[in-house]
Formats: C-alpha cells, structure tokens, sequence
C-alpha cells in the first residue's frame, strides 16, 4: 500500500486540527464541530477513492459507475463533499454552505442519518460573528485538506482506523474539557473490562440506555468479532441529549456498526426501546455507565409507571443510580440475560428507599458480583466507583466482591487499568470473577445469609479484608538506639565544644 499513514499520524492531525479553535471556543463546544467535520472528510475520502477505482476501470461508461457508486454504504450529492466546500472556503457563507451539505447528506442517507445533524449548525454565532465565523471554518477546512488527513481506504487499508481516530478525539475532549464532556464517555479499560464480563455471544443482543458516544456498546460487538469473525449482533442504545446522540450515530457508521438501533430521548422518563406490543425490549446483555446520582431524574411519574420498573421500591427524588440499574434489570432477557453497570459507591451502602430495593435484587438471587474501582478512573470525578454485576440465572445464590481499588496505573491528572498480558488489572479482575472463589485481600465469595448479617450492606470493605498487619516494633531495641544516638550527639556536642574554643568563640 503506497504511501500508507499509521494510527498515531492520523490522531496528531486530526487533534491538531481543534489548533483552530483554541482560546478561541471552549472545548465543550468546538468538539462537535471537530468530529462533524472528520465524519464529513472521511466519507467524501471514501466516495473519492471508489470514483476514482471505478473512472480507471470504465472511464468510458459513466451510466455504469453511476450505478456501480449506488451500491456504497452511504450516497453523497453532488456538491455536498467536503472538496466541494473546501474550493469555495475563500468565499462568504462558509457555515451556510456547511450546513447545505450536511443537510443534503442526511436527506439522502435518511435511513442511516435521520436528524443526526439536526443540533449541529456551522452557521451558528456560537463560532462568531460572520468574519471571524468564516475564517475559522476555512482554518478548519484546510486543517483537514493536509495531506496527513487523507483518509482514503487505499491509503488507511481498513475502516477501524477512522473510527479509532474518533474515538480518540472523544477521549481527549472527555479528558480536556472535563466533566461536562466526560458525561458521555467511558475510559476504554473500563469498557473494555465490562465488555470482557459481559462476553457477548454470536447472535445476541446487547443494550446501553445511556450510550453516550456508543463506545461500550461497541466493545461488546467487537468481542464477537475477536472471537467469531462475525458481526452477528445487534446494538441498540439510548441517549438523551441530541449531540451526544449524533456522536453515537456517527460513530457507529464510522466503526461499520450497520446493526444498530440508536434511539433519542430520557430513557427513565420515556425509554423508546420497546417490542412491538409496546412493552419493553429484553436483551441479552445490557451495559451502561449512567450519570452519578442524577437529580430531577423524574421521579414524580415513576409511581404509575407503565412498565412496571420500580415495583421493588421508588428511588430517591434526587439520586438516580437506582431507577437506571432497575430500568436495566427490566430490559434483561429471562435466561440469557446478564448486565453491567458503573456505580458510585453509595449505591452499595445507602439506606431507606435505597437499601430496601437493594435487599430485594439480592432476595430474588440477580446480583452476582460488586467490583470495586480505584479512584480517578472516570473524567470529570475523583471518586472511586464500582461495577455491579446482575444476572437472571445464576449458578449458585452467593455475591462475589472483587476489590480492584489498589491496582491500576497512576497518571499525573488520571489513573488507568491496565489491559495489556495476562497479570494486567483488567484480566485479573476478569480471572478472578470466572474463578468465583475468594482470594485473600482481594477477592471474597459471600453467601446471602453473610449479606443479611450485614443489614444487606454491600459496602465492599465488610467483605475483602484489605488490612496489613504492622511489623511488630521491638521496644527494647528501639530504646537502645534510642540511647545510643543520645550519646553519639553529646560526644558531637563536646567536639563542636572544643572546635569553636579553638577559634575563639
């Protein structure tokens, strides 16, 4: 392949590309804007590239490549391509023509891109007034003109290079931006650690009510496709805020994610994933990383909900955690069905409301494992958190707790989990859950009856016994240094004595 580009140029460029923006629009606003137009560069690079391959071999029957084009993933119209905006970026009206193009793509691909660029708008004053507004988008369509963005398939040899370069960006906005942007985005160990739990299988279905930009999902099809060779999955996720949601759609195009079903809207308050009888959806695996302990959640209709999701007990008015995992236990599948789901740790331990519907998860045998987290792992919060484990047919009615809090790779503002080799943290944690057996200081297999005496507390450290036992201090031998150095002092003392006589002092 001539003249190919690796992963990590293509990461720099696009990265480089956000250069336009900065000091100039706040992170949390220009990363649509960013990832819009590296989906928009991509697929005109794709488009080329087959016109190209197609104009080569028929130059002289255009009827044919015309027809031979409509049988591409997505259409591109005439005149909305990324080349084609890029000739006219010397002119006014950049973000009105931006926003056409866009526009025009979606009404062609509507079955793929329906209402994905409806909350994006390059004509926006958020960018400026109409000056600085059209030199920042010229910027930003030379930035992806470089030649290390051209990101033609025979150029990057394969799709996922693309869509781990969008990834990428996600990421570092999440970490950039802070906690405003690292709502929608979970750290790819952890993703990849419940993806590796959850262990989805060829022909099932997975779930995540709350998916973000769609990458956990995803991890969960690629196990299939590591194992299998197969993209004999579906994906189906919901997202309740707009641009969140088109970066989930977009990134599932961009990842060739064809099998998915991504719907828009609050999930607690109007989950949109239902069966044709209007009930809910049930899956086979069902994955998410819901915002900590979110306030105003809708707890006012969950009383008379219509699905029946909080027969075990109504949340608190202001902390959500549990109305997602009882949403989540609803949606799972009677025999096959099993889930993950990241927590804050007062999930384990909180009382009243919550410590009653946690009671009942554990009576009617749904929790299988309580794996706790080291701290800082997550953009935009310190706290440590834990990953509840549920499953509807378990092998045996014990709780497994896995205590993970002491290991994981230290950064300067983030801690990792480690996911490459066999003793990294992620396939400790993984091993240790297969195993299902305690482990001292680590891991700790507990019966119902164990929990019960704990007033159905699952606060982690009741279980794991992490206490190292001091060295003990013999007091003799420290009082004998002790006097030892004493004297070592005086004779100092005595020669410092002697010196300053000497000089007079």
């Amino acid at each position: 392949m001539a003249d190919a580009i690796t992963q990590d140029e293509v990461n720099k460029a696009v990265w480089a590309a956000c250069d336009t923006f900065r000091g100039t629009v706040s992170p949390d606003i220009y990363k649509d804007y960013v990832l819009t137009l590296l989906f928009l560069k991509y697929i005109s690079d794709v488009w080329k590239d087959h016109y190209d391959k197609y104009e080569t071999e028929y130059g002289d029957a255009p009827e044919l490549i015309t027809e031979l084009m409509r049988s591409e993933r997505f259409v591109l119209p005439e005149g909305a391509s990324f080349y084609a905006l890029h000739d006219r970026r010397h002119e006014p009206g950049n973000g009105e023509r931006i926003d056409k193009a866009l526009h025009a793509i979606e009404d062609a691909n509507i079955g793929k891109l329906r209402d994905v660029f409806q909350d994006i708008s390059f004509n926006s004053n958020k960018l400026g007034e109409e000056k600085q507004k059209n030199d920042l988008l010229r910027h930003l369509l030379e930035d992806f003109a470089k030649p290390e963005l051209n990101m033609r398939p025979s150029r990057i040899g394969t799709l996922d290079i693309i869509g781990n370069a969008y990834e990428f960006l996600i990421k570092n906005f999440a970490s950039d931006a802070g906690r405003k942007a690292g709502e929608f985005y979970t750290p790819p160990e952890v993703s990849e650690l419940m993806a590796d739990i959850m262990d989805m299988a060829e022909g099932e279905e997975a779930c995540d009510p709350a998916c973000g930009s769609g990458s956990l999902l995803m991890k969960c099809g690629r196990r299939v496709q590591a194992k299998h060779g197969s993209k004999k999955y579906a994906l189906y996720g919901q997202e309740s805020i707009g641009s969140t949601w088109a970066l989930a759609k977009m990134n599932m195009f961009l990842h060739g994610e064809d099998n998915h079903r991504i719907e828009w809207g609050d999930t607690l308050r109007n989950p949109k994933l239902l069966d044709s009888d209007d009930t809910l959806k049930h899956f086979d695996v069902v994955v998410a990383n819901p915002p900590f302990s979110l306030d105003k959640w809708g707890h006012e209709a969950a009383g008379s909900d219509r699905f029946g999701r909080f027969r075990r007990g109504l949340p608190p008015r202001t902390k959500a955690d549990y109305a997602f995992i009882l949403h989540m236990v609803e949606t799972m599948k009677p025999r096959t069905g099993r889930m993950a789901v990241v927590v804050p740790h007062g999930v384990l331990f909180r009382a009243a409301a919550e410590g009653a519907i946690r009671r009942k998860l554990i009576e009617e045998n749904l929790l299988e494992a309580v794996i706790g987290l080291p701290e800082k792992l997550f953009y935009g919060t310190g706290i440590p958190a834990a990953i509840l484990i549920l499953r509807k047919a378990k092998s045996d009615r014990n709780v497994l707790f896995i205590d993970a809090s002491r290991e994981f790779k230290a950064g300067k503002n983030q801690n990792q989990l480690t996911v490459e080799g066999e003793d990294s943290n992620v396939r400790k944690i993984v091993n240790t859950y297969k195993a299902r057996v305690s482990v001292p200081k680590y891991a700790h297999l507990a019966t119902p009856e164990e929990i019960a005496g704990n007033e159905w507390n699952l606060n982690i450290p009741r279980y794991v016994d992490t206490f190292e036992e001091e060295v003990e201090i013999d007091l003799v031998a420290v009082r004998a240094e002790r006097l030892r150095l004493k004297e070592e002092l005086a004779e100092l003392e005595r020669k410092m004595d002697g010196y300053l006589t000497e000089l007079g002092y």
